[in-house]
């Protein structure tokens, strides 16, 4: 399935140290010059751009929503995780219904963080303060759990899921123990573990969301190590995507991720306030654009992000309380 974040402030920023690795941590006194640069770069000067034209925006009584999926029948699922809820819109945003409250039963959430959603309609929240993922009905009925046991160091901390197209296989992010974790479905087993603490190949520091495209290539969001890691099926290091710095192709913090139709890949960037379009090589390509004034399209704290089968792009801006839909459109020269 196409995917894509961040979860409310208090939570996330317990988990992620603000200094990069290696770096001082008077590094967080450049964000300013760094927007300064995003704000200001011109497509005309430097900077190809992806243009993205607003659709509408879906917001319904948010506080601080981290994930947004699409089912195959066109609702559209939004983790409002500090109100422990999932909230269902039509196609158009208009809302449905919601499911999910406080607490630790079935159908209900502490802290949910990632969304994936199967062909068939099952909804896998990755229900990170339970230390779980629920498959979930479309309307929110209670199907299974898949309980996720930590390390000796830290509990388990599911932030994403993402699910194999064939409904086989489901991998779970867990944030806090730095490790990617494989089940299969049929019987809810552990089958693998990809990962371990660190800054090297297959190494990670607080990931956070995960995608898979055609080839079921993992793209694991590597938050503090500034970077997206590429895994070949079976959990072998394939690439990297992306690097610390301020540069078109370099991140601040790499939130959400999403897969076009054609292969490019998504990268959401919550402290810049922008989304990088790389190549299928993993090459950068572009920045998400205004086609109004041809520059770069600003967000407030993007997370979550999901393109749909209509090249719709789907941006949760954490901190404006809402998801704003985009269609994407052709680039600057």
């Amino acid at each position: 399935m196409q995917h894509r974040s961040e979860t409310n402030k208090a939570v996330f920023h317990r988990k992620e140290p603000r200094g990069k690795p290696g770096r001082s941590c008077a590094s967080s006194l450049l964000i300013p010059a760094l927007a300064v640069f995003w704000l200001f770069a011109s497509p005309v000067q430097a900077i190809r751009l992806t243009y993205v034209d607003h659709l509408f925006d879906v917001a319904y009584r948010f506080n601080a929503p981290s994930d947004v999926a699409v089912s195959t029948t066109d609702r559209i699922y939004v983790v409002d995780g500090v109100n422990n809820q999932i909230k269902i819109f039509n196609y158009s945003g208009g809302f449905i219904s919601s499911f999910g409250r406080e607490g630790s039963g079935s159908g209900e959430f502490r802290q949910p963080l990632g969304i994936d959603i199967d062909t068939s309609g099952r909804v896998f929240i990755a229900d990170s303060g339970n230390h779980r993922v629920q498959i979930l009905g479309p309307d929110g009925d209670f199907i299974a759990q898949i309980n996720i046991t930590g390390t000796a160091k830290h509990a388990a901390d599911p932030t994403d899921v993402v699910v194999d197209e064939a409904g086989n296989r489901c991998y779970v992010v867990d944030n806090d123990n730095h490790r990617v974790l494989d089940y299969r479905l049929s019987d809810l087993q552990l089958i693998d573990v990809y990962g371990k603490p660190g800054t090297a190949k297959l190494e990670f520091k607080y990931p956070f969301l995960i995608t898979l495209d055609k080839q079921k290539r993992l793209y694991v969001v590597d938050v503090t190590n500034t970077r997206v890691q590429v895994l070949k099926p079976g959990g072998t290091y394939a690439g990297t995507i992306g690097d610390w710095g301020v540069e078109p192709g370099e991140f601040f913090r790499p939130k959400g991720i999403a897969i076009d139709p054609a292969g490019r890949v998504f990268i959401s960037d919550s402290y810049m306030g922008v989304i990088q379009i790389f190549n299928p090589m993993g090459e950068f390509h572009a920045v998400a654009g205004e086609p109004s004034n041809r520059a770069v399209k600003k967000f407030r704290t993007p997370v979550g992000l999901f393109i749909d089968h209509n090249r719709r792009l789907y941006v949760v801006e954490m901190l404006a309380n809402k998801v704003s839909v985009y269609r994407i459109n052709g680039e600057s020269k």
